[in-house]
């Protein structure tokens, strides 16, 4: 079997979350459990930290695996879903899992797959553990695929739990709350294991409190440790100041990810590393340094607040739910550019018309429709623009609303790519 037979057979025989939606989630542990079981329960043979939330824990992840590398540790690192390549979600000290051996793992258990029926989201995971104990990683980072409680990752008992910002998204499978999602979030809080939430939330603060009294696990609410101050942009790094109740912790700490919004993550990953330390790392402030200068070149990280190109500056960012959203237009208002040619589109599974409401009327959009099944179409999305006073076109593809954008953007103004994950994963340069 080679690798693109064996990517056929799992995208035509296992439904994928990334391509269908709700349909593809199984509530349900049974078919993880399975899988592991049948290949010997990798899970429990190599060191792990669980990364949950709504945003951020992609960042959060490849931010952690970065400073562990750093550290001179073998790293592992499960993110989803992937932008351009299925190997993209399995690494190794940032280097990608080998076609071969998705292709010889999907050869050898196809037998189990055809008994089990696992999602292809189940099998990825089942893949990936197995990768992690054949490659002896020291540590992996596991970022929680969807929810928590019944997310396919959450059979490991990891050393810590990182819990980042909890939002709005993926309603009519976590909940119509933000209690009732961070209820689901919670659910990767193991008895006795450290919990890290990076944002205090009052709204959801409570939650946590009464898990970590059920499971009696310590717990931190890490900006409450943390504070962050941005203190410049130069070139591709931001720069913070790290304080630790009053006092300056760290100074001029670079970061090789330029959103803004990673002020909110930082307390988190700094606490998690921090638990770590205190379980027998040895992770000290020049590799904490090395690996958040290099967090790109380090673990693979793509399309947060990626800059794409100069003159007009071009911008893509994953942000695809009412909180990753507002925090791009946050940032895009604050940069005060002349215009903005915004080039968007959204799945179907999204309360487009709140989305909407986010963006500013002054920009000029151009709407657009990712190959995918659960893609809204463009024509429904345009429609809904119209309604909410946006100003634009629809085009056909994610190609063809950039070349459009191109075409109309002057050298000083600012093209931004976003509204999906799968919007972001069909810009042709990326």
């Amino acid at each position: 079997m080679t690798y693109e037979q064996a990517l056929e057979y799992l995208y035509q025989q296992l439904p994928m979350f990334h391509r269908i939606g709700n349909a593809a989630f199984k509530k349900s542990l049974v078919n993880i459990v399975a899988l592991t079981d049948a290949l010997d329960q990798p899970q429990h043979k190599f060191k792990t930290v669980h990364v949950g939330g709504t945003n951020g824990k992609g960042s959060s992840s490849s931010m952690l695996a970065a400073v562990l590398q750093a550290a001179g540790y073998k790293t592992g690192l499960y993110t989803s879903p992937h932008l351009k390549e299925f190997t993209e979600r399995i690494r190794v000290n940032g280097e990608m899992i080998s076609r071969g051996k998705v292709a010889s793992f999907t050869q050898q258990h196809q037998a189990l797959f055809e008994e089990v029926k696992p999602s292809f989201f189940e099998m990825t995971v089942a893949l990936a553990f197995d990768y992690f104990v054949e490659e002896q990683v020291d540590i992996a980072i596991i970022e929680v695929g969807l929810g928590g409680r019944l997310d396919s990752t959450n059979i490991i008992t990891p050393l810590v739990s990182l819990i980042t910002n909890i939002g709005l998204d993926h309603q009519a499978l976590l909940g119509n709350t933000v209690q009732e999602i961070a209820g689901e979030k919670a659910g990767i809080i193991k008895p006795g294991v450290p919990a890290v939430i990076s944002t205090t939330q009052s709204s959801v603060s409570g939650i946590f409190e009464e898990k970590s009294r059920q499971t009696q696990s310590p717990l931190t609410f890490a900006d409450q440790t943390y504070r962050v101050a941005l203190q410049a942009i130069k070139g591709l790094s931001s720069y913070y100041a790290i304080y630790k109740g009053d006092d300056l912790y760290l100074d001029q700490l670079e970061l090789s990810l330029l959103g803004s919004y990673q002020r909110f993550n930082l307390p988190g990953v700094l606490t998690t590393v921090e638990n770590l330390n205190e379980q027998g790392f040895t992770i000290t402030e020049a590799h904490l340094r090395e690996g958040l200068r290099n967090v790109q070149s380090l673990t693979g990280l793509k399309g947060r607040w990626q800059v794409l190109g100069q003159h007009p500056l071009t911008i893509c960012d994953t942000g695809h739910n009412v909180d990753g959203l507002r925090a791009v237009v946050t940032q895009l208002l604050a940069m005060q550019p002349n215009q903005v040619h915004f080039v968007f589109g959204a799945v179907n599974d999204k309360d487009i018309a709140s989305v909407l409401r986010l963006l500013p009327i002054s920009y000029r959009y151009y709407f657009c429709e990712a190959q995918i099944p659960r893609a809204l179409p463009v024509q429904k999305l345009w429609e809904e623009a119209q309604f909410a006073g946006l100003k634009g076109s629809a085009y056909p593809t994610v190609e063809d609303a950039i070349l459009a954008a191109k075409a109309f953007a002057q050298e000083d103004e600012v093209i931004f790519i976003g509204g999906s994950t799968f919007v972001v994963a069909e810009i042709p340069e990326l």
